[in-house]
């Protein structure tokens, strides 16, 4: 059973129940037109990353400003996608097993599909089960950026996977996954030019490679957050999967501008709603946002509202703030926005998106997969 909202529309923001995701409309929307404005021109395309949101409504917003279609990581991600109203989509992960490849190919019936593939033995098993449904499954290559994850190295090993995949009879190959995850997240500036520097050139020359032997290589798709003006200047990315631009986190949030400032590319619009509960002493404070209202991998968030307080320790339903300094807030039952620290796990945790406008509940979205795992 999906558990009912937290909010209706039209209520003021002090009734929405906390814990609660909440979204700025009048920030995510800045966020949403920013990134195309600062592409345009470049000769790339958009295909976000919806692993970042799990919501078609969301998709649909992106694809009304011009995105060519989304990106997800999981085919469960993919059917809420297309049964979601989304007509492009690219599984941007290998996918292995009988299960989810029937269920995979039963999606190319009604959507354009693609998917990756870094094993001869996974692209047999894509042929295998693509003939079984009689569709022609696009195969991106993913090749190994510098992120030591999924992906065969560059050069030949990706060319003798293109060649496989152009010879399959229900496959085609359709370009190359060239995405730097870990570069994501260095936080100079120049660090990530570098990170992206040489995947560029390790992207640029398997593309040179598989086009001379006569296969055509029309898309390398990849570029994130916190790289996608390098990707969109390289000549060599066609596409640009950036995903938490609409929300951004605290993590993102550290990231540094050329100039050596934190990256003013885009603004904190997702929030968790959360309560004061408890104020046993003056120093600390407790709120109903723990473990299973925030994801910790990326770190603690941020406390939006009160400088003086800092997210210091989580518990299961629990979460303690530090206090210093002056404050006339704080009391118990006030309510406050924390920016997570990693946007895409917090997403998971909810159901719902409460969408705020001022003070003003104007939205409710579903999170359609959320926990759409496999």
């Amino acid at each position: 059973m999906t558990p009912r909202p937290p909010a209706e529309i039209g209520m003021s923001l002090d009734e929405v129940d906390t814990p609660a995701l909440i979204i700025d409309l009048d920030a995510f929307e800045r966020n949403l037109q920013r990134l195309p404005e600062r592409i345009a021109g470049r000769g790339v395309r958009l295909r976000p990353h919806a692993k970042t949101h799990k919501c078609p409504v969301i998709a649909l917003q992106q694809i009304a400003r011009g995105a060519v279609g989304v990106c997800v990581q999981k085919v469960g991600e993919a059917e809420a996608m297309v049964h979601g109203g989304v007509a492009d989509v690219l599984v941007t992960n290998e996918i292995v097993g009988r299960q989810k490849l029937r269920r995979l190919m039963a999606l190319a019936h009604l959507a354009r599909l693609g998917v990756c593939a870094d094993d001869a033995g996974q692209i047999d098993a894509l042929a295998a089960a693509a003939a079984e449904a009689g569709v022609t499954m696009p195969v991106y290559v993913e090749v190994n950026m510098g992120g030591n994850r999924c992906g065969v190295e560059p050069g030949a090993p990706a060319l003798a996977l293109a060649r496989q995949v152009a010879d399959s009879p229900h496959l085609a190959f359709a370009g190359l996954q060239a995405y730097h995850g870990s570069a994501q997240h260095l936080r100079g500036w120049e660090e990530r030019r570098a990170a992206i520097a040489e995947a560029i050139a390790k992207a640029g020359s398997t593309r040179e490679l598989i086009e001379r032997d006569g296969i055509s290589c029309p898309v390398v798709t990849g570029a994130g957050t916190g790289s996608f003006e390098l990707e969109a200047a390289s000549g060599v990315y066609t596409e640009l999967q950036c995903g938490s631009y609409i929300f951004m986190d605290a993590d993102y949030g550290r990231n540094l501008d050329p100039d050596g400032a934190p990256t003013r590319a885009f603004e904190p619009s997702l929030f968790v709603w959360a309560t004061v509960m408890s104020r046993p002493t003056t120093e600390r404070a407790i709120v109903d946002a723990g473990l299973k209202a925030l994801a910790f991998d990326s770190g603690p968030p941020v406390v939006w509202d009160e400088p003086a307080a800092t997210y210091e320790r989580a518990s299961d339903e629990h979460g303690r703030l530090a206090v210093t300094g002056a404050t006339n807030r704080l009391f118990i039952g006030d309510k406050i926005r924390l920016v997570p620290g990693h946007c895409d796990p917090t997403v998971n945790l909810y159901d719902w998106y409460v969408g705020i406008r001022g003070n003003r509940v104007e939205a409710i979205w579903p999170i359609t997969a959320r926990g759409a795992g496999y």
